[in-house]
This record gives C-alpha cells, sequence and structure tokens, in this order.
C-alpha cells in the first residue's frame, strides 16, 4: 500500500490561496475516483476538488475558514501501490468537524495513482435508522436544502441518523425521523409541541458566507447609498408577455417580466450613460461602458449569487430570457464559471412573488446602481375619472450619491417607467 497526496490546486488568475470551505469525507472513507472531497472558495467562486484515485482517507490537511496557500497538502489517502507520496512531503493534521458550504466549479483533476478496488461509497451506506444520540455542538452533515426541509419540519439535525456517504443526512432519512415520531406519538411517547427547547447552533461564517458578508459591509461602508421608488402600471407589459407566450411559447420558449426590464434597462441607459458604470474609487476613475453587463441577481444554496448577462444591449427577448435561464440555472446547481459571476456594470434583483412593496437594495460594488423588482398587485386605480383594476409594481432601486445625482436617478427610473407602460417603445430604434 501507499499514499496519494492531493495538493491545492492552482486555481487560475494569479491565485495564491484559497479557503478550505468544506470537507465532504472524513478520516476512515474510502472514496472513489472523481468523488469530490472538499470544496474550496476564491474570490469569485466555490470549487469543487474531487478524487483522483480510490482509496482510503487517511489524513486532511486544514480545518473549514483555514486560507491555504496553492501547493500545500490538502489530503492524503491510501492507495493500492506505491502512491505519490515524497519524502519532503509532511502528512497533515486531522480534521476539525465538517461545515456546510455547496460547489459551484470544478478544478481540474490531479494525475491519477493506481486505484485501490473497493466498493463506491454510496454502496457501503448503512440502513437508514430514524435516531441517534449527538453532542450539542457536533454539526452533523447536510446538504443546505435537506437542512432547510429540516428546519421547515422543526427537526433537529443532530438527531436524525444519517445513511449517506460519510454519514450524510438525507431527505428519506428525514422521513424515517418522521415516521419514528409518529409511531411514538401513537404509543404516547412523543414530545408535547410546547416542550421549552434549549438547543443552540453555532454556524461559522465561512465560505461563500463569509464572501457575502464581506462584500455586503465593503459596499454599505464605502458607497454612499440612496434609493429611490416608483410605481409603475405593468397591465400593458403584462398583457403583450402573455400574447407573445401564447403565440411563441411552444417554441421559443416562455417569457418572464425579467427580459422585459433587461430591455428596458438597455433602452433607458442610451441617455443615462453614467449609470451604466463602474467607480474605481481608490484610483478615484469612472468607467462608463457602452456595452450593458446585467447581473441578475440569484438565491442559491449557499446564499446570494449574481451571474452575469453578457451584452444584453444585443439580446432579443427570449435570448435574455434564455440566458437568464441558463445562468440562473447554472448558479443553483453550482455550475456556474468564475467568469459568469464576474464583470457586471449595473444589477437587477428580484425575490418574485415575494418581492413585497419596497425594499432597499445594496449595490453590488463598483457598480453604481442596482434596480429592485417587488411583486406585481392587482390595485384599483384612477384613470381618466374611472376606477379601473390594474397590475401594479413597484421599482426599489438604489445608486451611489458619489457618482449619481438624485435627479438623474429619479430619471432614470421615470425613463424605465415610461418604456414598461407603453411596452411597443421598447423595440422603437
Amino acid at each position: 500500500m501507499g499514499t496519494h497526496v492531493i495538493k491545492m490546486p492552482d486555481i487560475g488568475e494569479g491565485i495564491a490561496e484559497v479557503e478550505l470551505a468544506q470537507w465532504h469525507v472524513k478520516v476512515g472513507d474510502l472514496v472513489v475516483e472523481d468523488q469530490v472531497l472538499a470544496d474550496v472558495m476564491t474570490d469569485k467562486a466555490m470549487v469543487d476538488i474531487p478524487s483522483p484515485v480510490h482509496g482510503k482517507v487517511i489524513s486532511l490537511g486544514g480545518q473549514p475558514g483555514e486560507v491555504m496557500a496553492v501547493g500545500s497538502i490538502l489530503i492524503s489517502i491510501e492507495v493500492e501501490g506505491a502512491g505519490n507520496l515524497k519524502a519532503s512531503d509532511q502528512l497533515v493534521k486531522e480534521p476539525a468537524p465538517i461545515k456546510e458550504a455547496a460547489p459551484t466549479a470544478v478544478a481540474p483533476k490531479v494525475e491519477a495513482a493506481p486505484v485501490l478496488e473497493s466498493k463506491p461509497v454510496a454502496a457501503c451506506r448503512p440502513a437508514p435508522q430514524a435516531q441517534v444520540a449527538r453532542d450539542a455542538d457536533e454539526r452533523p452533515l447536510a446538504s443546505p436544502a435537506v437542512r432547510k426541509h429540516a428546519l421547515d419540519l422543526g427537526i433537529q439535525l443532530r438527531l436524525v441518523q444519517g445513511s449517506g456517504p460519510a454519514g450524510r443526512i438525507l431527505h428519506e432519512d428525514l422521513d424515517a425521523y418522521l415516521a419514528q415520531g409518529t409511531q411514538n406519538a401513537r404509543s404516547g411517547s412523543a414530545p408535547s409541541g410546547y416542550a421549552q427547547r434549549h438547543d443552540e447552533e453555532q454556524i461559522p461564517v465561512i465560505g461563500m458566507r463569509r464572501k457575502i458578508a464581506q462584500r455586503m459591509q465593503e459596499a454599505t461602508q464605502r458607497a454612499a447609498h440612496f434609493s429611490y421608488v416608483e410605481e409603475i402600471d405593468v397591465t400593458a407589459v403584462e398583457e403583450l408577455r402573455a400574447h407573445l407566450n401564447e403565440k411563441h411559447g411552444a417554441t421559443r420558449g416562455k417569457l418572464t417580466l425579467l427580459p422585459f426590464l433587461v430591455r428596458a434597462l438597455v433602452v433607458a441607459l442610451r441617455d443615462f450613460p453614467q449609470i451604466n458604470a463602474r467607480y474605481d474609487d481608490e484610483a478615484q476613475v469612472i468607467t462608463r461602458h457602452g456595452a450593458v453587463h446585467v447581473g441578475v441577481a440569484t438565491q442559491s444554496d449557499v446564499g446570494l449569487m449574481v451571474p452575469v448577462v453578457r451584452h444584453a444591449e444585443a439580446r432579443s427577448l427570449w435570448d435574455s430570457a434564455a440566458e437568464i435561464s441558463r445562468l440562473a440555472t447554472a448558479a443553483r446547481s453550482g455550475k456556474a464559471a468564475r467568469d459568469e459571476l464576474s464583470g457586471s456594470t449595473i444589477t437587477l434583483t428580484s425575490l418574485g412573488a415575494l418581492g413585497g412593496i419596497v425594499s432597499t437594495p445594496v449595490l453590488n460594488l463598483p457598480e453604481v446602481a442596482i434596480v429592485g423588482v417587488n411583486k406585481i398587485v392587482e390595485r384599483p386605480m384612477v384613470i381618466k375619472g374611472q376606477i379601473v383594476v390594474r397590475k401594479m409594481m413597484n421599482l426599489s432601486s438604489s445608486f451611489d450619491h458619489r457618482v449619481v445625482d438624485g435627479m438623474d436617478a429619479a430619471l432614470f427610473i421615470q425613463a424605465i417607467r415610461g418604456l414598461l407602460e407603453q411596452p411597443a417603445s421598447l423595440f422603437l430604434e
């Protein structure tokens, strides 16, 4: 038997160090080739580190939250054959408790050594058990989706036995736990729903959540935020959208409101180039962009991400819709590339049906404007002396007052309003 050492790979772009966000394995686990071992976080994206070999994990090289240099030892795996361990290599310390994160990209695969014959980890799962006792501060391994499902169900994950790789808790384990609870209730042993709770959970701010926290704090500290809210009658544009979907939806795809908003941004920015800009406040330079690269804020399991629709000025409604859908899927599934998550010149943010009445979006530095979409509601409105039902929506937008004057911001949003309320004007040249 030998040892195969995997070092922190060079992810590119001159990055010398990365943050170890999460381990997907622990010492003693059997791993197979291409199985994800860990997630690491760069300034722009999360990156998967896959195994190049079959073998058994014998040591881990760091704890989640640690910043590791490129080339440092990440993990050591026992393999059949000589392995690749050199005399100068130093083995690493035992792992800390596993923390949660989610992958968004795949790093280059390391050259493989001879493999060890073993069954895939998935084939070695134990039979599900309904309940297990863990220490109060122990954080079990589970995906963000499972954690949310457990929270919605009121289940403490530390009490659930996981049947996935490395004891990962799966959705079916929650089902088994609930089934056990139902059985206990029938026997009169179920705890009261009004019982006092004294459990606490400490969640380290690492990985993507740390990056989001840093960027939000930096944005609010450095930019002079101000917000402007305007009410828009979207009845006409919604009627146009429904008509286009009925006529072309089967062949070109369904349209949401977002492609119309992107088009409105593109047209309005022609008269407000100071808003399609990025501000380097250290160099004291404002760069106005001809190209409109629209960031579309997207919620994923690991937090808020902003994939970028590049050259929106050159896209049709359906082209924009297809690109928004592709990027959102990539971001939510952890497949968005680093260059798809950077370079925006203005950002569009929307919570869809949960959009509320008013919001105060935080700028996506170094941009100087962000347009926030609130939910559409039907309301009685007075038009030409008559009370009619119209579909109304607020735009809640924020600007960097160091670059954008209040009058210009208001006129810009009023221009968007005019375009959406008279949607034929979106397509006039």
